[in-house]
């Protein structure tokens, strides 16, 4: 019996070989300077940050050639998978404007490259591990579990790597007529992968971000498809659909490198030339003086629904996950404030080679400085769709008087400086809810500074009321406001105030934090000139008796 005879007996019933599928997947019609790159998570749970860096890098390098981006879903486990995960990822990556051109919805398939979810593919992954077994480069092996754990503890006593390889690798001896022969019997199996490598020689690849590494070969002969006779493992089902799909560059983290040895061996094996690696610097966190790997289990922003909850634009996510993809990029931004990240050119040699550290504080600052720029119309549109999903309280809000709530968010925002404290859309509320009197009598309370006696207090409220309120325009505004001050001993201008403070009750700024808390309870917020000219008169009159009348 030959090899092909064994191939045939594990797989019976194939309706096509290799040949069939690289004619019916033709070389992609580009040229070398156009890049075909993937996103290929196992839908085994939530968008890590991790895969979404992955998958931004993948995107970057497609757009800037005018290559292919596409999706590939790697469901070999299906123990881990999850029901929905699949669609969890598309709605993640059409939240951040991260289109794929190729991808699989349920039966819908855009592409030429499909199926492109791997359970899908078996057929094809059968005839490529046929092939091998033809050739030689894969066999059947029998060794049961007891076995295998009983090599590896022996291995660990005698100090020995693990694995199975050269005299380990027992069925490597099991020649074609007994391999069959326990097939027929029911003997169960999986297929390995024959390597040729020798670990004491060294294995030489150029990463992109990395540069040159060294690693010992590969000698394990891999499992690459499991007892079952359905799906392969992920090595080799990766470089099948990497070959097929055409895939110029594999975008992965960094903790794949030590599998670059087998995945080239398999490339080779077939005579196939592998796609360029980029593997990625962990994402990293500041823990108090240390620096960590975000962790799933004890991080809510390693999970990208995160920051859609708390509602941040997307492109803030983005432009905060840039500045870690390149060193340069944040310097390129500022020179070019006009232009979107498409516009910057990504180079692997630029990124980090070690971990990435990704700062919130950061992200908060480029949330808010996207946020100021934002027109009254937009934030109302992007933060009313955010509260529709999130936060009924804030949609009742803007439901109530929408004018009005876009003149809150209009408050300081047209200007050569605009206000920047809004981060996320969830804080809205926090900030805006004194603009609604319900809110402000039902809420808050009055925490006073520098001037706390009530009767004090309600003297300048009195005062600025019966005489000094004034919101005809800003200059005239304040000029009020320090006439009163000269009028009631605080005084107007802060030099002066700063040379002989025994000579004041206090300052223009103390008085001015008087009427900003019995108006919002608050002493930080916003422009008070434009509060009370949206309020109007009758609102902060109201705001200033109940005060009085309530102490």
């Amino acid at each position: 019996m030959t090899r092909t005879d064994l191939a045939n007996i594990i797989f019976p019933n194939l309706e096509h070989d290799i040949d069939y599928y690289n004619a019916k997947y033709p070389k992609r019609n580009l040229t070398d300077e156009q890049y075909v790159t993937r996103f290929a998570p196992s839908p085994t749970g939530y968008m890590h940050i991790g895969n979404f860096f992955s998958a931004l890098v993948d995107y970057i390098i497609a757009h800037n050639t005018n290559g292919i981006f596409y999706l590939r879903n790697e469901d070999t486990d299906k123990a881990r998978e999850v029901s929905d995960a699949v669609e969890k990822i598309m709605n993640t990556l059409n939240y951040y404007h991260i289109k794929p051109q190729e991808y699989q919805a349920g039966d819908v398939i855009v592409g030429e490259y499909g199926p492109y979810i791997q359970s899908e593919r078996k057929e094809i992954y059968h005839a490529f591990i046929k092939y091998l077994i033809e050739i030689g480069r894969a066999y059947p092996c029998f060794c049961t579990k007891d076995e295998l754990d009983e090599k590896r503890l022996h291995q660990e006593k005698a100090k020995l790597r693990t694995g199975y390889y050269g005299g380990f690798a027992k069925c490597r001896q099991v020649d074609v007529d007994e391999a069959i022969e326990r097939i027929k019997k029911g003997e169960p199996y999986v297929i390995r992968f024959r390597s040729k490598g020798i670990h004491e020689k060294k294995f030489i690849f150029d990463d992109l971000v990395k540069g040159k590494i060294e690693l010992p070969e590969n000698d394990q002969d891999i499992v690459i498809m499991k007892s079952d006779n359905l799906l392969p493992t992920y090595h080799f089902a990766h470089l099948v659909d990497d070959h097929l799909m055409h895939t110029t560059h594999v975008v992965r983290g960094e903790e794949w490198l030590s599998s670059v040895p087998v995945h080239i061996e398999l490339f080779e094996a077939f005579g196939y030339e592998p796609p360029k690696y980029i593997h990625v610097p962990l994402i990293m966190k500041q823990d108090g003086d240390k620096k960590r790997k975000i962790s799933k289990r004890k991080d809510p922003e390693a999970s990208m629904s995160y920051y859609e909850e708390l509602g941040y634009p997307p492109l803030a996510v983005i432009e905060s996950l840039m500045t870690i993809i390149n060193s340069d990029y944040e310097e390129w931004h500022t020179a070019n404030p006009d232009k979107n990240f498409l516009d910057f050119t990504f180079r692997p040699d630029k990124m980090s080679p070690s971990g990435a550290l990704y700062d919130l504080e950061k992200l908060n600052n480029i949330s808010k400085d996207i946020i100021s720029k934002m027109t009254k119309e937009k934030l109302y549109e992007l933060s009313y769709n955010w509260a529709k999903k999130y936060s009924d309280s804030l949609k009742t809000l803007i439901e109530r008087d929408k004018e009005y709530y876009m003149d809150i968010l209009n408050i300081e925002r047209v200007q050569d400086k605009p206000r920047k404290d809004i981060a996320y859309y969830s804080q809205i509320e926090n900030l805006i809810w004194y603009m609604y009197d319900d809110l402000f009598t039902n809420n808050g309370s009055y925490s006073f500074k520098n001037i706390n006696n009530i009767n004090e207090i309600k003297l300048i409220l009195n005062t600025y009321m019966d005489k000094y309120f004034d919101i005809s325009n800003k200059d005239v505004w304040f000029q009020k406001i320090k006439d009163m001050c000269d009028e009631l001993g605080y005084a107007s201008n802060m030099k002066e105030y700063k040379k002989n403070p025994e000579l004041f009750k206090g300052n223009v700024a103390d008085v001015s934090t008087v009427l900003r808390i019995c108006l919002t309870k608050e002493s930080m917020t916003p422009d008070m000139y434009e509060i009370m000219h949206l309020l109007g008169k009758e609102r902060v009159f109201n705001r200033y008796l109940d005060f009085i009348k309530g102490n």
